[in-house]
């Protein structure tokens, strides 16, 4: 019994000990709150949004657009400047590409490029301006003169900053073959122009811009003149060397003086199929360019063409060139006729609107022209 007492704890000894763990819990847990809260007080203004962002994933598109406006097509579509270092076979791939897709995704206003292949300045460019006025974005306008030309235009012409890179051209040469499929690809190069009519710096219109423009857009064919003539120069400057390519009956003869659409336009530039043996035999005295489109546009798009020319030219005095105009010629029923004299077929049906342009008029007939012509042919007027 003295033993088993002399063992138990007293009451007064286990009081103390739970007096000392209740004192060790509040310090402890005192403790924890005290650290927490000062923490808590140093690290109340910090942010926590800088490492967070380092692993945010951004959103690419969105953050495009809200800088920047959609560009699209804009790039592309823009007229491309005529001033450029590519050499003949590098522009004629480039403006050989066509789209595949019919339908244009955007609005697109047709234009007519105007192509003058000239020996240096123009002389009648006074009357080209009338002609041109209050039409803008309607045309373009390619020159296409001597390599050696530095004639200066004022910033405010319409011919300002249009001649191409250009190369010597040679009158009966196959070097004005080269020359016309130069002005035709650099033309292509701006998608819009759906027309493209070829002329000399003695070229005028006889009509108005809006008449011209609306019988060229509205027409479903190409105008280039070819038939078969019999004779020194026809057949027979037909080159044995051609065939079997070429056959004589297959040799044609025409203006140069072209018209054709943005179709035709394409294939001619893109052919490597007779351009090459023109080029090897057509040579002195062949005269290509009266001869290589004929015959191209015979063999392969006769379907597509009306198989004459909107220029007017006049050769009833015979000879290797068409007569000139001078101002005594210059008359107001001498231009009336050229515009409606004549009988033709336009989309399948007759017409005596024939031709749109008329050559050859010289320098000195300028004057009277332009006393003339704006009034007979009612410039700056959509009638």
């Amino acid at each position: 019994m003295k033993n088993g007492q002399a063992q138990r704890p007293s009451t007064a000894n286990l009081k103390l000990s739970s007096l000392f763990n209740l004192v060790c819990f509040f310090l402890f847990f005192g403790s924890g709150l005290a650290i927490g809260l000062t923490v808590s007080f140093y690290l109340q203004d910090f942010s926590f949004n800088i490492p967070l962002k380092q692993f945010s994933i951004p959103n690419p598109i969105t953050n495009k657009t809200e800088k920047s406006s959609r560009i699209g097509l804009k790039e592309y579509l823009k007229p491309p400047s005529v001033v450029h270092d590519m050499k003949d076979e590098e522009l004629l791939w480039r403006a050989s590409m066509a789209p595949g897709v019919g339908e244009y995704p955007f609005k697109r206003v047709p234009k007519i490029a105007f192509l003058f292949l000239t020996r240096g300045p123009l002389p009648l460019a006074p009357l080209w301006e009338m002609f041109f006025r209050g039409h803008k974005g309607l045309y373009s306008i390619y020159v296409h003169s001597h390599p050696s030309f530095n004639g200066t235009v004022p910033q405010s012409s319409v011919f300002y900053g249009r001649k191409i890179p250009s190369k010597e051209v040679e009158w009966g040469n196959f070097s004005m073959v080269e020359a016309e499929r130069r002005l035709l690809a650099n033309a292509l190069l701006d998608i819009s122009n759906q027309r493209f009519v070829l002329l000399s710096e003695s070229c005028i219109p006889l009509f108005n811009f809006s008449t011209i423009y609306s019988y060229l857009i509205a027409a479903t064919k190409s105008f280039i003149e070819a038939y078969d003539l019999p004779g020194p120069v026809g057949r027979a400057r037909f080159d044995p060397r051609m065939k079997p390519l070429i056959t004589l009956s297959q040799w044609r003869k025409g203006s140069q003086w072209f018209e054709m659409d943005r179709r035709l336009a394409v294939d001619v530039i893109s052919d490597r199929k007779y351009f090459p043996a023109f080029r090897e035999c057509c040579e002195a005295s062949c005269y290509a360019d009266e001869h290589y489109l004929p015959t191209l546009v015979s063999i392969k798009f006769w379907r597509r063409n009306s198989n004459r020319s909107l220029t007017w030219v006049n050769w009833s005095n015979g000879g290797a060139h068409p007569a000139g105009f001078w101002r005594r010629d210059v008359t107001v029923e001498f231009l009336q006729s050229l515009r409606n004299e004549s009988h033709c077929r336009y989309n399948g049906n007759s017409t005596n609107v024939c031709f749109l342009f008329a050559r050859k008029f010289l320098p000195a007939a300028l004057n009277r022209l332009l006393r003339i012509a704006p009034k007979l042919m009612k410039f700056n007027s959509s009638m």
